[in-house]
This record gives structure tokens, sequence and C-alpha cells, in this order.
């Protein structure tokens, strides 16, 4: 099918702040692919809702798996002949000291937190560069930009984000293309829900503005970047002022 509508695919969209960004995507009026590992109430009622897959796509899909993560994003193109936004922001999270953290997490973390994310953007560049135009924003985190005891390896990946986000922007900007990076800090959701209070009083206290930022913050943000071509191989922290 041929749409007018903007297509964007949003990676790792069936909880979390993915589940947030898919959802904004819809109410905006844009077509929205996405993937995860296992369907869920979300996925499922947007699926009973759209069972055409007029204005909403779902695959079941590890996003370690390279060779699956593009054919989804080669199913999306054929599917909608267009590709106009993509957000990487499937991940895992890493914790642990170095020396204690096994090779298989290690390679459980690159392979997910950045080779897809390669191998997804490298697809996606597919279509946008036969439009001439598109956006690719990254999920990074501020652990990509401040040093933490025991995240040397998430902290690696996400940095690296950055890495390909500058670079890539450089490469694509001449055919219309933005690539950016968001980083947020630590966001009220399920990944600080192990937190303690005094952890979480401590976490406020070194933040500038004295309070987590929340999910909407970070949806807000890709919809202004989404929606702007004078900004491109930026990264927005999107933490408070925690990593001022």
């Amino acid at each position: 099918m041929r749409t007018d509508k903007r297509v964007v695919i949003i990676s790792g969209g069936s909880r979390g702040l993915g589940q947030a960004l898919v959802q904004d995507r819809l109410d905006a009026g844009d077509i929205v692919a996405t993937f995860s590992r296992s369907s869920n109430s979300f996925i499922d009622q947007l699926r009973s809702a759209d069972p055409e897959g007029a204005r909403f796509h779902w695959e079941a899909i590890d996003g370690t798996d390279l060779d699956g993560v593009r054919t989804f994003g080669m199913n999306v193109l054929r599917r909608y002949k267009r590709i106009d936004a993509l957000i990487n922001n499937a991940g895992v999270g890493l914790e642990g000291l170095l020396t204690m953290t096994s090779e298989r997490d290690i390679h459980l973390a690159l392979t997910l937190n950045l080779e897809s994310a390669i191998v997804l953007a490298r697809t996606c560049l597919k279509g946008m560069l036969a439009e001439r135009r598109g956006s690719i924003i990254n999920i990074s985190s501020v652990n990509a930009l401040r040093g933490h005891k025991g995240l040397a390896v998430y902290s690696a990946t996400k940095a690296a984000l950055l890495g390909l986000t500058r670079s890539l922007a450089s490469e694509v900007g001449p055919q219309g293309i933005t690539v950016n990076a968001i980083a947020p800090g630590f966001f009220e959701s399920e990944m600080v829900g192990h937190l303690t209070d005094a952890q979480r009083a401590r976490i406020i206290r070194r933040t500038p503005m004295r309070a987590m930022c929340t999910t909407q913050d970070i949806v807000d943000t890709a919809r202004f970047l989404l929606s702007t071509r004078a900004i491109t191989g930026q990264t927005l922290a999107v933490d408070g002022g925690f990593s001022c």
C-alpha cells in the first residue's frame, strides 16, 4: 500500500518509553511500525483496532536477531512504500563490575544496544535516501555522558550511539536526513522501580531541577526532533540537569 502519511519505525515499542513513543506517533496521525520479542495487551489492542495494518504494524522479533531486524525494516518499506522516521529505542540495561560481567551478557548488550540500531538505520536509509528526506533518533543515555561505577559496558554501547549519530548526520545530511540522539537521565519508569527511597532521594538531590524527568519529557523531545530539519548531529540530554 502506498500512503501519504508519515511512516515511523520505533524499535522496542511494546512497553515503557517505546510504548509511549508508539502512542504519541499514532495520536499524531502517523503510521507506526514496531517490533518486540512478544506481544502484550498494548500491542494486542492496537492490532485488534487495525486488523488490516493500515496504520499499525507489529512483528515478533528479538532485537538480537540482526537478520530479523533487517527483514522487519524491509517488510515495512515494501508494505508502505516509504520510511520517514526511525527511533532506535530497543535496548537492554546491564549493570555490574566489568570483571564480574559474563562475555555472554557483554555480547547481548553490544548486539541489542548498538548493532541492531546500526542494522535498522542502514535498512531504513534505503527508503529515506530514495525520498531525500527523513529523521533518525537514537535513544542513548546520560551514562554515555558521565561515568558511573558498574555501568562500563552499558555506557560503552550508549556512547557508541553518539558517535554513530554524529558521523551519520554528516554522511546523510546532504540528502535531507537528520540524525540526532536523546540521552535520558533517570526518569519515572519501571527501570527505576528497583531504587530505594534513599537512592531516589540522592538522585533528586544531584539533579538541578530537583525532580526526575518523566517519560512524557522524552516523548516531547522526540516529537520536537521529528519536527525540525535545522538540528542534526546533536545529543539532547533530558535529565533535569543531572549531567551538568
